[in-house]
């Protein structure tokens, strides 16, 4: 059963930067990437992905824009599908384990 994954704006762009195919970003493609959000709202995001588990760091505590400059980041496997399904809601995946029924022809 999938999880229910709510996202703001903010994150889905980080989410969409770092790329959901669980490869490692570092801090300073990430911040070359992301535009013009502001820093506030872009540490305040990170941390809210990180703490919730849907982003892996090497750094536990980013409190500054240096110490996201400096860290790697790649997005929970184990979250991969769910976090995509979360970006792209119109485009969930059918519950394949659910039963369907023929119509007779």
């Amino acid at each position: 059963m999938g999880r229910e994954i709510h996202l703001s704006g903010g994150e889905i762009s980080l989410l969409k930067t770092i790329g959901l195919s669980g490869a490692s970003t570092t801090g300073k493609q990430l911040l070359e990437r992301i535009g013009e959000m502001e820093a506030a709202e872009l540490l305040d995001a990170l941390n809210g992905l990180i703490t919730m588990g849907y982003i892996l760091s090497n750094k536990v505590n980013i409190s500054s824009m240096d110490d996201a400059g400096s860290a790697f980041f790649r997005v929970n496997a184990s979250y991969a599908r769910d976090l995509r399904d979360a970006i792209n809601p119109g485009r969930r995946r059918e519950d394949k384990t659910r039963r369907r029924r023929r119509r007779a022809e």
